[in-house]
């Protein structure tokens, strides 16, 4: 695939970068370069990443670095056996617990939520660190919900990470999820507290937090044309119960008759660096 010319391979991180040494240096800047690619197209576009992770998956798959940028480009098109096979990989080859709770969101994705709350369970969890750990109460909260326990979600989400008044990178995802459970139990009052809350510590804007705190309120943005220009106006309407935002993700065709439990022999890597095991389709 084709790779702009001011794209190096040297934009990648220097842990990933010195990974890459154990290569031929015209193989590991050819790798690198994909890595680039993936990192620069996965949130804009998914679906390119996806392919630029599967050139870089041909060319070096026994590289930790490369499974887990696969792992993550098939992540974000929704390809959960596939992204859970090349997480499993890179957590064998690392032997890093730091994947863990995509590893079960995977789970959540292929329609298992009870397997993702036994894993919620599991003694890596006592490995992540902080950061991870919020993120497997979060992956938690999900699975509770897909399986109808709103209250459950509830009580997953409670914890000094949500009391407290420092704002951390994880703290406004953590409010929205509380928020938007709070609001799924009919505990409205409750959830327009938090929602502002999640506005004040979402300085970038990484949520809609303000669109769901001003439509609690019953205020509704329309274009309205004055002159040339289309300037939002507000108006007020009823109030109507807004969607639930942390639904079990559509499990793909390709993810059906994964195997419900893992055997790590299932990922020896064979002769021609590729892995056995259902999950990864490297």
């Amino acid at each position: 695939m084709p790779i702009p010319d001011d794209v190096t391979g040297h934009e990648i991180d220097k842990d990933v970068q010195q990974e890459l040494q154990s290569l031929p240096k015209g193989l590991a800047e050819d790798v690198a370069r994909n890595l680039v690619m993936v990192a620069n197209l996965i949130d804009e576009d998914p679906e390119q990443a996806y392919e630029y992770s599967r050139v870089a998956l041909r060319l070096a798959s026994r590289v930790a670095a490369v499974r887990e940028a696969a792992g993550f480009a098939a992540y974000a098109t929704q390809k959960y056996s596939e992204a859970l096979g090349e997480f499993r990989a890179a957590k064998r080859m690392t032997g890093s617990v730091e994947l863990w709770p995509v590893m079960a969101d995977c789970e959540r994705g292929m329609g298992r939520p009870e397997k993702a709350l036994d894993m919620a369970g599991a003694p890596e969890v006592q490995k992540l660190d902080k950061p991870g750990q919020v993120e497997m109460r979060l992956v938690a909260a999900g699975a509770r919900r897909d399986l109808g326990q709103i209250d459950a979600a509830i009580v997953t989400l409670q914890g000094p990470e949500l009391a407290s008044n420092s704002v951390q990178p994880w703290t406004a995802r953590l409010r929205y999820a509380y928020a938007d459970a709070l609001l799924a139990a009919g505990r409205e009052d409750e959830s327009r507290e938090w929602f502002a809350k999640v506005v004040e510590s979402d300085k970038d804007g990484s949520t809609d937090a303000s669109d769901r705190l001003a439509e609690l309120d019953g205020v509704e943005f329309v274009d309205a044309l004055q002159g040339d220009a289309e300037v939002p106006v507000a108006q007020t309407a009823p109030v109507s119960e807004p969607d639930v935002v942390f639904v079990a993700p559509v499990q793909d065709e390709e993810d059906e008759g994964v195997e419900e439990y893992y055997d790590e022999d299932d990922f020896e890597l064979d002769d021609d660096g590729d892995e056995g095991g259902e999950g990864g389709k490297a």
